[in-house]
């Protein structure tokens, strides 16, 4: 998979991060802000893009995005969990790790 066919973007009037393959929508991560809160609500990548790590690169992107918008992250989204217990380096801004609430 080479980086240039894909691209994440957040849409603030969906409330959603989404990722392109090949200029094709390939998933998205949705999301709610709650005070300083981004809770991840739900994620979905399509089955007929399965394999390429858009998942990997979506909640990345997202995770970054959030944390570069000075929020915490509440994630609610199992994907984004798993996505965050597998990366400890971004303890320190989801609750229920670096945060407490």
């Amino acid at each position: 998979m080479s980086q240039e066919s894909v691209e994440v973007v957040r849409e603030d009037e969906n409330r959603r991060y989404v990722v392109r393959y090949e200029g094709e929508q390939a998933g998205f991560a949705k999301y709610e802000e709650r005070g300083d809160e981004t809770v991840f609500t739900h994620t979905e990548i399509d089955d007929k893009f399965g394999g390429k790590g858009l998942g990997k690169a979506l909640a990345k992107f997202a995770v970054e995005d959030t944390i570069a918008r000075d929020r915490v992250i509440r994630p609610r989204c199992p994907f984004i969990k798993a996505f965050l217990d597998k990366n400890a380096e971004y303890d320190a801004h989801v609750i229920g790790k670096g945060v407490t609430r």
